[in-house]
């Protein structure tokens, strides 16, 4: 692989749930997860995957880590196809893929002391003598910022940010080279979120990691991603630089999202975009843009006809009819 090429790359992948069915029915239906998704990573690089509850974001993460099949695309991962993996090369694979879980309560074992939550992928892939792993959990524990005198402790002895770094030292144990953050800071209180988001920054530096940061807040997003890629009912709406998205937004629903996001200056008024409705079931997404039943915009093509997602200038994409990339900054 050289440096220009991404270290990990979704090409149209689709993620359906069956709904109903069984061993001699057949299914009702299915939920369209994650449908038809194409995005791209570079070495070193953090993506930023925003969207509502419900979005796919989680469920097109666990798909590049093959902790969910795919029902149909692909995953490629350093120029190797995942999905055509055997399961002994994807177990020695899934040394260079981690995630770090939403929950800090309900991702550790209680029953478990927080040296051997740390060391648990050590010792599964074989990876040094017992002294060389307690040596490296009590290294995590100190790159994450707790006392190596915490291995001794379990779960339920700290807080939900302790609780989270704990999350990220195991994730960080094997040395990965590829990390899917799915909704690392939205369960933690506001505060603790800067801290955890400030070592995951400084951890990224530190070791050039790969990551795919999974949020809802674009104001988290803004301070560590790179790229930002919004979803919406399974699809890639809009992606671009940092800069781009923020400073440019073309799809109605990126501007919704930004427009929801609170201003630290009270002198600085902004107009609020509220979106009508609700977000169409996933069971039975709408004909043409599945945003259009929201969208304040709504043009006769957007009911009919799905917009491709189309890149503009520096890279820009929309998938939206009305406002395509390479049209005039934003109204």
């Amino acid at each position: 692989m050289t440096d220009s090429e991404p270290l990990v790359e979704v090409r149209d992948l689709r993620k359906l749930f069956p709904i109903g069915g069984g061993v001699l029915r057949r299914p009702r239906g299915a939920v369209h997860a994650v449908d038809g998704v194409s995005l791209a990573i570079a070495p070193g690089e953090t993506l930023g995957l925003v969207g509502e509850s419900g979005s796919g974001k989680s469920t097109l993460g666990r798909c590049m880590l093959r902790l969910i099949e795919p029902t149909s695309g692909e995953v490629r991962f350093a120029g190797r196809s995942l999905l055509g993996l055997p399961a002994r090369a994807l177990r020695a694979l899934r040394r260079e893929m981690q995630i770090i879980f939403q929950d800090p309560y309900g991702s550790l074992n209680p029953r478990m002391r927080v040296g051997s939550i740390v060391g648990e992928g050590l010792a599964i892939h074989g990876l040094g003598t017992r002294p060389e792993r307690r040596a490296r959990v009590a290294e995590l524990l100190d790159l994450v910022g707790l006392s190596p005198e915490a291995a001794g402790r379990y779960p339920h002895e700290f807080s939900g940010g302790q609780r989270q770094r704990i999350g990220i030292a195991r994730a960080l144990a094997v040395r990965p080279r590829f990390i899917v953050a799915d909704e690392a800071v939205s369960a933690l209180d506001v505060s603790i979120q800067a801290q955890i988001l400030n070592l995951l920054q400084d951890l990224r530096q530190r070791l050039g990691l790969t990551m795919l940061f999974i949020a809802h807040d674009l104001r988290v997003v803004e301070h560590l991603c790179d790229r930002v890629a919004v979803m919406y009912l399974g699809k890639i709406v809009e992606s671009g630089s940092r800069d781009e998205i923020y400073t440019n937004p073309r799809h109605p629903y990126t501007r919704a999202l930004l427009s929801a996001v609170p201003n630290p200056d009270p002198r600085q008024r902004k107009r609020r975009m509220v979106l009508g409705g609700d977000v169409p079931s996933p069971v039975g997404p709408p004909a043409g843009c599945a945003f259009h039943p929201r969208c304040p915009h709504v043009a006769d093509v957007c009911r009919t006809v799905v917009p491709p997602l189309v890149a503009g200038r520096r890279d820009h994409a929309v998938a939206c009819h009305v406002f395509p990339a390479d049209a005039p900054g934003k109204e």
